[in-house]
């Protein structure tokens, strides 16, 4: 029941790329008799042909193997196909090879750019080089034969003659990485080439139980809806789309059953925000506050559509910049709190501290009625339906990375418990805890997990991972700790900024147009000129240290305590101008056109 039914037209899974000086040819390698696929370099123009054009002393072509088109973008002048250099295969999702993306290529087809004009040209190379950074895009999955955007209940749900339909038609949307970067594809009528690709994580283990062996699978989906980095996407648009909403399936494969339990995160859903400015912390703004009720309400209103009965669980703290997100969204879900939505408050920090992540099992006794009620997906040896989820929870702490985690990896395991025991493979009282080797396995499983979901959004792997990993609190997991939030501020106020822009070019958020109305970067001297974030850190952290030097000699002559003075007074002055000049550390882009 759960296998694909054969589409009219597969996907190509070898190519070999044909790089002519005027054109880019794609010839299929994986046994297929199809035609090759041909991209003028100077206008970006596709046509299917039948044989590779000939080479000769004045066409020499470079050849290399490709594994997957990912899609094309229109920038100023030029367009950039964007293809699959390298890839692994990290497992199987319901008996389908998955691979993971090791390394994409941009392939430029601007020779158009000759003709333009110098401000075109300026501007072409500036958008072009947010593309480098869009290269090393982390977290890329896909599947030549099956929808891995779909869940397996959604998968299970899809009727005879959507299973014929290309896997780009039956992809959801919300999942589909490259879902704007197909377009053109899609227009040219390119199915064999369509290759659907999702962002997340994907990860797979073996562990036996007595004699029987277990097969767990865990896959996380980015909504691309309002994708991007910690900071620069934070809350929901007005449409009720959240920062980081990730949707999380672990997979049970035991005896001839097949379960699923899906789980789903996503950034507090009304309109706030956290401005970069240089301070570790930035002051949580809530926009439009009277907003948020409705905005809420179109956020709870998709989910129940998508996923049935919503439990939201808020792990954020009740005082502070973060009560004051708590209490606006415990106000705004008062409106629509009913039998199928429910709202609960869970402090994180005050109930577990630091160290005591076991006093998660008081959140588990709260939330334990709803679980039960709406189940997980089973299907027997026959991929007969037995049982089906009818709601998710939701959880989400400020950034929806590590306390968050750390509570969904307690719920997937008291779920997997559950499971086991529906299967008959655990005995009443039996838990995971009492197998080792599945225990030390689920707990990577779900480390892993977070890692990959946080170094997408935040640049570090996931804080808190030590008791994910370990079942427990460790010295040199704090110490870790530490420094990836040291590495969070450096990466949010320097790097992510421009990380954000080529996230929004690669998801169609902004389309690039050019128009005498432009404002190209201005030119700036003085300060701001030569001002970077090295800079900045090398000379705050002189002024620092000539500070602390000179305090620790201040109980022997007064003349030192008005030099520590002084070099505090200067490490201060360097870091609020550097803190005022916004083009040092927020390169944002003046030149994007929002798309309607």
């Amino acid at each position: 029941m759960m296998e694909r039914a054969e589409s009219c037209q597969k996907l190509y899974t070898r190519m070999r790329l044909w790089e002519f000086p005027d054109e880019y040819v794609i010839e299929p390698t994986d046994g297929s008799s199809a035609s090759s696929l041909s991209i003028s370099r100077v206008d970006a123009s596709m046509k299917l042909i039948d044989n590779v054009p000939e080479c000769s002393s004045v066409r020499v072509p470079k050849i290399q193997t490709i594994f997957g088109v990912v899609g094309m973008l229109k920038l100023v002048a030029g367009s950039y196909l964007i293809v699959i250099r390298e890839r692994e295969c990290v497992g199987s999702y319901l008996g389908h090879p998955i691979f993971k993306v090791i390394s994409l290529k941009v392939l430029p087809c601007d020779h158009s750019v000759k003709t333009s004009t110098a401000e075109q040209k300026k501007l072409e190379n500036e958008f072009s080089g947010l593309l480098k950074i869009a290269e090393r895009t982390s977290g890329l999955y896909f599947s030549y034969d099956t929808n891995l955007t779909l869940s397996a209940q959604r998968l299970y749900e899809l009727g005879d003659e959507s299973k014929l339909l290309p896997l780009w038609r039956q992809a959801e949307p919300r999942f589909l990485w490259n879902n704007y970067m197909l377009e053109v594809l899609i227009d040219n009528k390119l199915d064999p080439y369509l290759l659907p690709v999702v962002q997340g994580s994907f990860h797979n283990f073996q562990a036996a139980i007595g004699k029987e062996i277990i097969d767990v699978t865990l896959i996380a989906r980015r909504c691309t809806r309002r994708n991007g980095t910690r900071m620069w996407r934070r809350g929901a648009d007005p449409d009720g789309y959240v920062a980081n909403f990730v949707e999380t399936e672990q997979i049970v494969h035991m005896n001839g059953f097949t379960s699923s339990f899906v789980q789903i995160r996503g950034s507090m859903p009304f309109l706030w925000e956290q401005i970069v400015d240089l301070t570790y912390k930035p002051k949580f703004e809530i926009v439009k506050p009277e907003e948020a009720p409705r905005v809420a309400e179109r956020h709870f209103l998709d989910l129940r559509k998508k996923y049935g009965s919503i439990l939201a669980v808020d792990l954020v703290n009740k005082h502070g910049g973060e009560g004051r997100l708590s209490e606006k969204f415990a106000s705004a879900m008062q409106p629509i709190v009913s039998d199928d939505r429910r709202y609960l408050h869970f402090d994180f920090h005050q109930i577990c501290g630091h160290v005591h992540f076991e006093r998660l099992s008081f959140l588990y006794d709260q939330i334990a009625d709803f679980l039960e009620k709406n189940g997980y997906l089973l299907l027997n040896e026959k991929g007969e339906k037995m049982k089906e989820q009818l709601g998710v929870v939701r959880t989400n702490c400020i950034d929806c990375l590590d306390r968050t985690n750390v509570t969904q990896s307690m719920i997937g395991r008291k779920m997997l418990e559950l499971q086991l025991r529906r299967i008959g493979v655990f005995a009443a009282e039996e838990t995971i805890s009492s197998h080792p080797n599945l225990d030390e396995s689920f707990k990577i499983l779900w480390a892993n997990h977070g890692d990959d979901i946080s170094i997408q959004y935040s640049g570090t792997a996931a804080l808190k991972g030590d008791f994910v990993r370990l079942g427990q609190r460790t010295v040199q997991g704090i110490l870790k700790d530490g420094y990836n939030a040291l590495v969070r501020y450096y990466l949010n106020n320097f790097s992510d900024g421009t990380k954000q822009d080529a996230i929004d070019l690669l998801q169609g958020h902004y389309i690039v147009s050019f128009s005498r109305d432009m404002t190209p970067p201005s030119q700036t001297g003085g300060l701001e000129a030569i001002a970077s974030f090295p800079l900045a850190l090398c000379l705050v952290s002189i002024g620092l240290f000539f500070a602390t030097m000179s305090l620790r000699q201040a109980r022997y002559d007064l003349r030192h305590l008005f030099f520590s003075l002084l070099w505090a007074s200067i490490s201060v002055g360097i870091a609020a101008v550097v803190r005022a000049n916004g083009r040092i550390f927020c390169n944002r882009p003046r030149l994007h056109k929002p798309r309607c």
